[in-house]
């Protein structure tokens, strides 16, 4: 018997001292909370993940875009910026790396940011020609607007986003207004998702931009539709996000590039971790779907992150060891 309790205080010991050594390596690390929900809960999953499977010691700070890549790039803090648009300081960015403060480990959405025009599946469904912005500019008795039902709608992004300008100027080298077409101002991102919701429910048409991933996307079935050009980023660049500009010309959505960005002192004491934020990665429905469920639930960000780990462990266990994947299972 004393040589059982022996040999079970050893393996206790023995696996203490493991995970302490595990801890030690990983040690403290701060992740940014972006201030919007996939970023959100991109950031809660980490810390679930890296706390409860790695040992390290997980603090999370409120991040935006800016300010959590000046503070990363001159203060070393936080060590984890876990979804990062990058295109939005991309020469800086690039700065940092060359010089040897950031890295670049991982696109964490395998999809990137994606923007465009959409209509609703079931309008797809029912209207198989319908593959590009111009199928969809021919017809529009399928997308009534909601003051003239002799015109067809597209609904522009919320007011004050600059998307709002990319849209109006696509939607006049389009020519859709010739084409029978009015474009709405929805005012607000709220108005915007609520024109998406009243479509659904009255199965009548919507054609307009969106954003993935997204709320709104997990909740309802939409199709992006091709502009039928490839991007152009000069045009872009030149005409297609600038107000007024006198003579758009057709143009497609670029698409961001989403990455985790670490500092390099991460990188050198994180260890396996380090390994682990290199490696995971979740595509646009799956986050849209976990933004669905935690608005239909009014859920917090790591309420989404605990969701996303139960009902999805053949996503996520790829992304660690069988040993990491059992401890966090353990944890929830």
């Amino acid at each position: 018997m004393k040589k059982l309790i022996a040999s079970a205080i050893f393996a206790f010991g023995a696996y203490a001292l493991a995970g302490s050594a595990q801890a030690a390596e990983c040690g403290d690390v701060s992740i940014a909370e972006m201030n919007w929900a996939s970023a959100g809960v991109a950031a809660q999953v980490d810390k679930i993940i890296l706390q409860n499977g790695y040992g390290c010691n997980v603090t999370l700070v409120t991040g935006d875009t800016q300010p959590t890549f000046a503070s990363m790039d001159e203060k070393g803090e936080p060590d984890v910026a876990p979804e990062l648009w990058v295109n939005a300081v991309r020469t800086a960015l690039d700065k940092a790396v060359s010089e040897g403060r950031l890295i670049e480990a991982a696109p964490l959405l395998s999809d990137g940011g994606v923007e465009g025009w959409w209509i609703p599946k079931f309008m797809a469904d029912a209207h198989p020609d319908i593959k590009t912005v111009q199928d969809a500019l021919k017809h529009p008795e399928l997308f009534p607007a909601p003051e003239d039902s002799s015109k067809g709608a597209v609904y522009n992004c919320p007011s004050g986003w600059n998307c709002q300008i990319s849209t109006a100027n696509l939607y006049k080298a389009l020519g859709a207004e010739k084409l029978g077409f009015t474009l709405v101002d929805t005012g607000s991102a709220a108005g915007l998702d609520g024109s998406i919701a009243n479509a659904f429910e009255k199965k009548t048409g919507w054609l307009g931009y969106y954003w993935a991933p997204t709320a709104i996307l997990g909740k309802y079935e939409m199709v992006r539709l091709s502009f039928n050009v490839p991007h152009d980023k000069k045009e872009w660049d030149a005409c297609t996000a600038i107000q007024d500009c006198a003579n758009p010309k057709v143009n497609s959505y670029p698409v961001s590039d989403v990455y985790t960005v670490v500092t390099k002192a991460f990188a050198s004491k994180a260890g396996i971790a380090m390994d682990y934020v290199k490696t995971r990665k979740w595509d646009n429905g799956t986050v849209g779907k976990v933004l669905a469920w935690m608005t239909d639930n009014q859920g917090t960000n790591e309420d989404g992150a605990k969701y996303f780990l139960k009902t999805y462990p053949d996503m996520w266990t790829k992304w660690v060891s069988p040993e990491v994947a059992t401890k966090v299972k353990a944890s929830l």
